[in-house]
C-alpha cells in the first residue's frame, strides 16, 4: 500500500517548519516559505489568511508532533530508547543539511517578537517544549523515578538537546551530540537505577 501524498497545506506547513529551521523566523518571508513548499502564493494565503505567524505556529505545532510522535513509539522501550531516538532524530536533521538545520521550535523561540504581545507561534513552541517534556518524564515515572526529579530531568534533557543542535550547526560537527548523549544517558540510568 502506498502512502498519500501529503496536501499542499502540509507541504507549505512542512516547507515553512524547515525554512525556519535553517533562517528562523524573522529572516523567513511567507512569500520564500511558499517558494520552498513549491506552493503558489494565493494558495499560502488561502490557507493562512491571518499571514506568517499562522504559518509559523502551524510550523511549529508540526514540528512538535512530528518529535512527540517518535517519542511516544521509543518510550514504550524505556527512558533510555527514547533518549537515542530524539539524539538520532536531531543528529539526522543536522547531518542532512549539512549543519544548516536545527529545530524550528527553538528557532522560534530565541526570536525577539516583533508585537507587544506574545506571538502565537511562541505561545505553540512553550507547548511544544512541554508536551516534549512531560512524554520524557512520564516514561521515567514509569521505570521508578520520583516524580519531582523526572519533571527536572526532563527538562534537562530537552534544554540539553536543544542547545546542543544550536552548538552542531556553529560547530559543523556532531561531537557536541554525541557528548550529550553519553552524560544524559548516564543521568537516566543513575535516575531510574535509584
Amino acid at each position: 500500500m502506498t502512502k498519500p501524498s501529503p496536501s499542499a497545506r502540509e507541504r507549505i506547513v512542512a516547507g515553512a517548519a524547515d525554512m525556519i529551521s535553517r533562517r528562523g523566523l524573522n529572516a523567513t518571508s511567507i512569500r520564500e516559505m511558499a517558494k520552498h513548499a513549491r506552493a503558489p502564493l494565493g494558495s499560502t494565503y488561502h490557507y493562512f489568511p491571518e499571514g506568517k505567524q499562522q504559518l509559523a505556529t502551524e510550523a511549529v505545532r508540526y514540528t512538535g508532533e512530528l518529535v512527540a510522535r517518535g517519542l511516544r513509539k521509543e518510550l514504550r522501550a524505556g527512558p533510555v530508547a527514547g533518549l537515542r531516538a530524539f539524539l538520532a532524530l536531531w543528529r539526522k536533521i543536522v547531518v542532512d543539511s549539512d549543519f544548516r538545520a536545527g529545530c524550528p521550535v527553538l528557532a522560534v523561540s530565541i526570536e525577539e517578537p516583533a508585537a507587544e504581545e506574545t506571538p502565537a507561534a511562541l505561545t505553540a513552541a512553550a507547548d511544544v517544549f512541554t508536551e516534549w517534556e512531560g512524554l520524557l518524564a512520564a516514561s521515567l515515572r514509569e521505570h521508578g523515578t520520583e516524580p519531582e526529579r523526572a519533571a527536572q530531568l526532563a527538562t534537562l534533557i530537552v534544554a540539553a538537546v536543544e542547545g546542543t543542535v544550536a552548538m552542531c550547526r556553529a560547530k559543523r560537527s556532531t561531537e557536541p551530540l554525541d557528548r550529550t548523549e553519553v552524560q544524559l544517558r548516564a543521568l537516566i540510568l543513575a535516575t531510574i537505577g535509584d
